[in-house]
Formats: structure tokens, sequence, C-alpha cells
């Protein structure tokens, strides 16, 4: 498996309301590039949508530990599998650590191409899940 890894964020907001929220796919969509994915369905459990250039993929939540950890798998018909999980770590009230880790099943081929959009993806997310309002 080839493991990636996000740069940490800083996200001004408590650990369990991240947590509540990144722990149910029908709040991802504000969190997704628009211009980027399309046909966006979700339960509080899963989502499906289609990327850009890739075609459709499928995600399921396949744990949760409460205010910690939400690991991700694919679901589906999907290009590769790959397991993605968030971590979150409340240093000071209001003041919580996010860090992406994405393990993938990849040839070596595969690996040059993708490592790139893989990692600009984790960061993309980890900054929009730190930037995010989540008093709205």
């Amino acid at each position: 498996m080839t493991k990636f890894e996000s740069d940490i964020k800083i996200a001004p907001h408590s650990q369990e309301k991240i947590f509540s929220f990144i722990s149910n796919f029908n709040n991802f969509e504000d969190l997704i590039p628009q211009d980027k994915i399309k046909d966006w369905e979700s339960t509080e459990d899963t989502c499906r949508f289609k990327v850009d250039g890739i075609g459709e993929a499928g995600l399921k939540i396949i744990e949760k530990e409460p205010f910690k950890t939400v690991k991700f798998s694919t679901d589906g018909k999907v290009p590769f599998n790959f397991f993605l999980w968030v971590q979150l770590k409340e240093v000071a009230d209001n003041d919580t650590r996010i860090k992406l880790t994405l393990k993938a099943d990849l040839n070596p081929m595969m690996k040059m191409v993708v490592a790139k959009p893989i990692n600009k993806f984790l960061n993309m997310l980890g900054d929009s899940i730190a930037g995010y309002h989540y008093e709205k």
C-alpha cells in the first residue's frame, strides 16, 4: 500500500464540532470543489459522485472513533481501492489539528501518475475542513 499524508491543518473549532460534521456525508457537498465533482448523492454513511476525467466513484464510512478519527473506504466501482482517514486532535479550546492520510493499492506506474493529484486533493480537503464555518 502506498501512503499519502496531508500537511497538518489548524482549525479554530472544537474537535467535537468538526467530528460531528465530517462523520456525515450529507455535510460534505459544501466541502468539495463543485467544478471537479458532479452528480453528488449521499446518505449519512455513503456517497457517490462523478469526477471529471475519472468517472464515477463512491465512498463509505467504515469506522468512527468519536471526536478523534473518521475512516473512509472506496465503495463500488473505482479506479483503485484506497482508505482515507481524518484525524483530529484538539490542542486547546477551539484549536484543533487535522491530518488526512490516504493508503492506496497502486502499481508503480499508477503511483507516478496519481501521487501529485492525491497530495493536492488531501491538502485541499484538509484546508476545506479546517476553514469551514461550522456555526452555519
